[in-house]
């Protein structure tokens, strides 16, 4: 029985794609490892979206290629984004590579370990439209929780973007699909599922001929063994009132609104091919708060992007300043070539670094204001991990997506892992939040 193992990097819809080839190639007869650097087949699942994202995926691949010359991995395949992306060079470019994968073939998974461990160096790249989010899936992520991806691809064709290049289309899953998948995972001891998209307010659209993201949240939270319902990638100019309401009426749906707007500037958003403006974006975080005192708001932001003077970077600050929206990643913005941005005037990298990190000063303010005033406060928690170290348990509330927002440090003994508990936040310090069980 020849070993595989696999590393996924890049986002939670990439590591769903990975889950599912892990599945295949164990129906397959492979054995599946923990790590990729003793085996008879690696594989890097890889991220292609911006600039660092690239550059960790080749480190790995030149780490995974030492460990080839030094006989410890047999064979290596680059799938995902990047070979996707770079289809036609990869090969070429890295001679310790055997076998590439692009994002319409994880389906074939099994038979380019097969190509790969006969000696073949080939290129699986199949139509990325295809859908391959049906498949069963090997569950990476602690018992607790799993992400339930509802669609793929995406039609909003930002500037900056090359996700519409890489993975195609907008392409929602079929609603009993998506319920069947849900039921599984909750049968299996899931009780938190975290629905990702491109962007999950368009699901339906394309199948439907409307937006059925309220119809299947409701469908969703009749599953008894659920107990959260977390929602990811909303497009700020498509939540409606019907999602509110849906989300409202709900005791699992969660009161975390991940609205990703990139920017706020008119100008910037207007040139981004970004749909909305800055008054629509505070209009809907005015009506959030109003409805939702008690809700979390993450969102992203991009430092840099073409357009931004220094007039257009202050309005940024003074939004965060404003807006005190209780997470925010920011990142810098990084010029891919066949996007439209990329021909455009922008900041130069240090001026963007720069910017970048005085908005994320800025933020941890905000966030650290955040975390004092839940001091003394009483809310539920998902016992995540231990921390042998510290002796603390590992914890998430609803105010917590796990990967991006961190943890609260509980003291307690006799916790189990994956039980849902109440506790009392007693400190935050330094961005470490410390909580007591009730």
């Amino acid at each position: 029985m020849s070993t595989i193992g696999l590393v996924s990097l890049g986002c939670a819809k990439n590591l769903v794609n990975s889950e599912q080839m892990l599945y295949l190639l164990q129906e397959a007869g492979f054995e599946i490892v923990p790590t990729p650097d003793d085996c008879d087949v690696a594989i890097v699942n890889t991220c292609g979206f911006i600039e660092a994202a690239k550059t960790e995926a080749i480190d790995e691949i030149l780490r995974l290629g030492e460990l080839k010359s030094e006989g410890r991995v047999g064979k290596i395949i680059v799938a995902g984004c990047l070979s996707q992306r770079y289809r036609d060079e990869m090969l070429s470019e890295f001679p310790e590579v055997d076998v590439i994968v692009g994002v319409g073939s994880f389906a074939e998974i099994a038979e380019a370990a097969e190509a790969a461990l006969a000696g073949e160096r080939r290129v699986f790249a199949g139509d990325v439209e295809r859908a391959s989010d049906d498949l069963p899936r090997v569950v990476t992520t602690p018992s607790a929780w799993a992400y339930l991806k509802i669609a793929d691809g995406c039609d909003n064709r930002c500037a900056f973007c090359v996700i519409p290049s890489i993975r195609g289309g907008y392409r929602s899953r079929a609603m009993e699909s998506v319920i069947e998948e849900a039921r599984d995972l909750t049968e299996s001891g899931v009780r938190e599922l975290i629905l990702i998209a491109q962007d999950t307010t368009r699901y339906g659209l394309d199948l439907y001929g409307e937006r059925r993201l309220p119809a299947l949240l409701r469908e969703l939270e009749k599953l008894p063994n659920l107990r959260w319902l977390r929602l990811h990638y909303l497009y700020p100019d498509e939540i409606d009132e019907t999602l509110l309401d849906t989300i409202a009426e709900s005791d699992k749906i969660l009161r975390y609104f991940d609205v990703p707007i990139q920017h706020i500037s008119n100008t910037i958003l207007k040139t981004m091919r970004r749909r909305g403006t800055a008054e629509q974006v505070r209009g809907l975080i005015a009506r959030l708060r109003a409805r939702f005192p008690d809700g979390v708001i993450r969102t992203s932001l991009i430092a840099g992007l073409p357009g931004e003077g220094e007039r257009e970077f202050e309005e940024l600050c003074d939004f965060l300043r404003e807006a005190k929206l209780e997470r925010a990643g920011v990142f810098v913005y990084s010029p891919e070539e066949g996007t439209a941005a990329a021909e455009m005037e922008r900041p130069d990298a240090d001026v963007a670094s720069r910017r970048a990190e005085l908005a994320v000063d800025i933020q941890s303010r905000v966030m650290d204001d955040f975390n004092a005033r839940r001091v003394g406060t009483e809310v539920d928690a998902l016992v995540e991990d231990y921390d042998e170290e510290t002796a603390e348990y590992l914890a998430r509330t609803y105010a917590e997506s796990p990967d991006v927002d961190g943890t609260i440090r509980v003291r307690a003994e006799g916790l189990a892992i994956g039980e849902f508990i109440t506790i009392r936040i007693i400190a935050a310090e330094d961005g470490i939040v410390t909580a007591i069980p009730v």
